[in-house]
């Protein structure tokens, strides 16, 4: 009998796929969510964390005692500040008090530095805030000791969600008809599209916008509040050329969608999570019955509580 693996790094990944049972019409084709709040810190980035740290490790260019340095609204950073935690390196996150008060908490708790970028009034505006994070996250960088990730290129991001996107594959013996996901640095729509492409073409890939930050199909670039996506224009990861269609969700089409999938569904996730379901719904009414929409519950709606998401 094989030996079971106990390293706490073992449970990444090989997530839940679950089938919406309540939310889709009766003609709509089946949705199907990636339960990536299932993962160790409760989000997808457990997977795109541990591939970028490993892959640093095997190149040589992360050695032992270094700083591992990233900027992370707080998914990122949570899943880095948990793998350094279990592998001795310390670790600083560029953040803002614009975030969740959880997910900071969460980082800290990991034994995580925050180095925080005050907000207008705790408002994340976009995209100057994010470009104070990365200026200071880039200087953290040059620093002897330290080494910088550098999530939105680094090539190792978008190869974890190769493998999500496989595990998709066997978990539907391939019947996926359309993939819809929001997009921050692009490495889970493109390396989940990327695998789905090379298995059969005609799988659609939608990526998913805030509505009133349209940074893909490069309408208008306002305010929003969906955590974690429209940060400012995707980066060098993200594959244009694997977008078939984009979808835009408002805020509240995805406040009202994240209460939603907790109260029908008994789905329990964030606000990104909720606008890839309505994305994903809109598709499966287009697509009708007999076809198959998969999309990603990337975290978990207990890094919201503290804010206005599930408010009564």
């Amino acid at each position: 009998m094989a030996q079971a693996d106990f390293n706490l790094l073992s449970g990444i990944g090989n997530t839940p796929l679950i089938e919406l049972t309540k939310l889709p019409g009766p003609e709509d084709a089946r949705v199907l969510v990636k339960l990536e709040s299932k993962n160790p810190t409760g989000s997808s980035k457990d997977r795109s964390a541990l591939s970028m740290i490993e892959d640093a490790e095997r190149t040589g260019v992360l050695k032992p005692g270094q700083r591992v340095v990233e900027a992370s609204g707080g998914s990122t950073g949570t899943a880095l500040a948990m793998i350094c935690a279990l592998k001795g390196y310390p670790c600083t996150i560029v953040t803002s008090d614009a975030f969740a008060d959880e997910k900071l908490k969460t980082i800290q708790a990991f034994g995580a530095t925050l180095d925080i970028i005050p907000s207008i009034h705790g408002k994340a505006t976009y995209p100057e805030l994010f470009d104070l994070m990365h200026a200071r996250v880039e200087e953290l960088g040059r620093l002897p000791d330290n080494y910088y990730l550098h999530q939105m290129k680094n090539p190792a991001n978008p190869k974890a969600y190769n493998v999500m996107g496989q595990e998709i594959l066997n978990q539907t013996a391939g019947a996926v008809d359309a993939f819809t996901m929001t997009c921050g640095s692009g490495g889970c729509f493109s390396g989940t599209m990327e695998v789905f492409k090379a298995n059969r073409g005609d799988i659609l890939g939608i990526a998913v916008e805030p509505a009133g930050y349209r940074h893909i199909s490069g309408g208008p670039k306002g305010v929003h509040h969906i955590d974690g996506v429209g940060d400012g224009p995707p980066g060098v990861l993200f594959r244009y050329d694997l977008v078939d269609e984009i979808e835009a969700v408002s805020d509240d089409e995805a406040y009202e969608m994240a209460r939603r999938l907790a109260r029908e569904e008994g789905i329990f996730g964030g606000k990104s999570a909720a606008a890839n379901v309505v994305a994903a719904l809109r598709v499966a009414n287009r697509l009708g019955k007999g076809k198959t929409v998969a999309t990603v519950i990337c975290d978990t709606g207990y890094k919201y509580l503290s804010g206005d998401l599930f408010t009564i």
